[in-house]
């Protein structure tokens, strides 16, 4: 069953959080929130506006796995996505506000909280904690394709020097920059695209939304059922082949995204899976092994584990340890037991 991949093979498809490279200038909006927010493409070439963003892992998913950190009161501007756009909430406490003018409702999360926000709605998000916050973001598809911006963004971004082109490229004015010969700006959003977009009520926007300390699994799933972990179901629909039932975000995204849940001691068996498999550490210490090695994963960290390799879960610290995992396609197969 076992691909054969040694240390060196799997620790290129690890992206550690002390060792990933943001880039301050990868959207049309850099500037206008009064600070700078620092945007990270882990996995896939995510809907960056900048060469400067930097890809840590260009390996095609179907979908692309990122993250944003900001510092307090800062504000990544209102925009729209035309797939999926998920945040997983690692530190500090994030406000979500929708509509085109940031006034159609308002909802603030926690660490471990996750929201998935629907296509076609305005949305942006500030740190309203404390410290320093980060999200570990997933968009849906191989090519998210480009974000639509609200009309004021297009006129903030001028008053600072940025032109956004219709290519997707960002042209800053500040550094000399000129539009290129046979391109052109991108015209700002007109009142029909704003119509297109969906209004959502606070209690639509609740249902997009996956309190941690409020979900638990119920019941045990084939990853879980002969060890004392759980696989609480967040996004996807409920899936027989894994014995799993949907996710409270239950609509189709391209990804299902589970929580994992193991206790001290907690180790899951070895097992392969029919596709990439990523994995996202949010607390305590997940150590893989396989075959041919062994890695350990802090908070924060991220893998993608290839195709068919047997692996074991396990964890590596005295205390809980919990970690999201994305499974690509909506009905991701079942764990193929045995070495």
């Amino acid at each position: 069953m076992s691909n054969r991949h040694n240390q060196a093979d799997l620790a290129q498809r690890l992206v550690r959080y002390r060792d990933l490279i943001p880039c301050t200038t990868a959207f049309i909006d850099t500037r206008t929130p009064g600070n700078q927010k620092e945007n990270f493409t882990i996995i896939g070439p995510g809907v960056a506006e900048s060469p400067e963003q930097y890809v840590h892992i260009n390996i095609p998913h179907g979908f692309n796995i990122g993250g944003v950190r900001q510092q307090p009161h800062c504000v990544n501007s209102q925009h729209s996505h035309e797939t999926a756009e998920v945040f997983i909430i690692q530190n500090s406490e994030w406000a979500f506000r929708w509509g085109v003018d940031a006034d159609e409702g308002e909802i603030v999360l926690g660490p471990g909280d996750v929201i998935s926000i629907p296509t076609q709605v305005f949305r942006g998000f500030e740190n309203v904690g404390k410290g320093t916050g980060y999200m570990c973001s997933v968009l849906g598809g191989d090519d998210p394709g480009r974000v639509t911006w609200a009309p004021v963004v297009f006129e903030m971004a001028a008053a600072h020097g940025l032109i956004l082109l219709e290519n997707g490229q960002l042209v800053d004015t500040t550094k000399g920059e000129t539009v290129p010969e046979g391109l052109s700006a991108m015209p700002v959003t007109s009142e029909a695209e704003i119509n297109r977009m969906r209004h959502l009520t606070m209690q639509e926007m609740a249902g997009c939304v996956y309190v941690m300390s409020h979900a638990r699994a119920k019941a045990k799933t084939v990853l879980t059922e002969h060890n004392a972990c759980e696989e609480v179901p967040v996004i996807g629909p409920a899936n027989p082949a894994e014995k799993i039932a949907a996710g409270k975000m239950n609509w189709q995204h391209g990804f299902h995204l589970r929580c994992l849940i193991m206790p001290p001691a907690g180790e899951i068996a070895a097992h392969a899976r029919l596709e990439e498999e990523v994995i996202y550490v949010y607390q305590g210490e997940l150590a893989i092994a396989w075959e041919q090695g062994q890695l350990s994963l802090k908070r924060g960290d991220v893998i993608t584990l290839p195709k068919n390799l047997s692996r074991r879960l396990i964890n590596a610290s005295g205390k809980t340890t919990t970690a999201y995992i994305v499974r690509g396609g909506d009905r991701p197969a079942a764990p193929q037991w045995g070495d």
